[in-house]
C-alpha cells in the first residue's frame, strides 16, 4: 500500500437561498489544509449550477452546505442531475441542519456521509480520508 497521502478534488457548495456560509468556509479551508484541492461555489447556488461546476472541475467529492431545510429535495436533484451527466461516482458529503430521521433517506440517495450542527473537522477529515482509500482519483499537487 502506498504511504503518500493522496489528494482529492472536492466542490463546496451552498444550494438555495441560505446565506451563511460560515461553516462551508471552515471545512472548506481545512480540506485545504489537509492538502485537498478545494472550489468553493459561493452562495445560492442552484442544483445545475452545482453539478456543473462539479463536472467542470472533475470533482471527485460534492461537500453540499444545508441549512435552509431543504435538503431531502436538494440532494435528490443533485444526485438525479448527477447520475443524468453519468456522474453518478461523485462522493457526497452533507453537512448542516439535518434530522437524525433524514439520514438513511439520504444514504439510500447516495449520500456517503452526513454532518449535523457541531461535528468536528477531524470527523470531516476522516470521511474524506475514507473515501480517497477507496477509489478516488487522485489529484497531482
Amino acid at each position: 500500500m502506498n504511504s503518500t497521502p493522496r489528494h482529492v478534488r472536492i466542490v463546496i457548495a451552498k444550494p438555495g437561498l441560505d446565506g451563511h456560509d460560515r461553516g462551508a468556509k471552515v471545512v472548506a479551508r481545512a480540506l485545504r489544509d489537509a492538502g485537498h484541492e478545494v472550489i468553493y461555489t459561493g452562495l445560492h447556488q442552484t442544483p445545475e449550477q452545482i453539478v456543473a461546476t462539479v463536472l467542470a472541475e472533475d470533482a471527485a467529492v460534492l461537500g453540499l452546505s444545508i441549512l435552509s431545510g431543504a435538503h431531502l429535495t436538494i440532494v435528490e436533484r443533485v444526485t438525479h442531475l448527477l447520475r443524468q451527466a453519468g456522474a453518478d461516482d461523485v462522493r457526497i458529503l452533507v453537512g448542516g441542519i439535518i434530522p437524525d430521521a433524514d439520514i438513511p433517506t439520504l444514504e439510500a440517495m447516495g449520500v456517503d456521509a452526513t454532518f449535523t450542527p457541531g461535528a468536528e473537522i477531524r470527523h470531516i477529515l476522516a470521511a474524506v480520508g475514507r473515501l480517497r482509500e477507496t477509489d478516488l482519483v487522485e489529484v497531482p499537487c
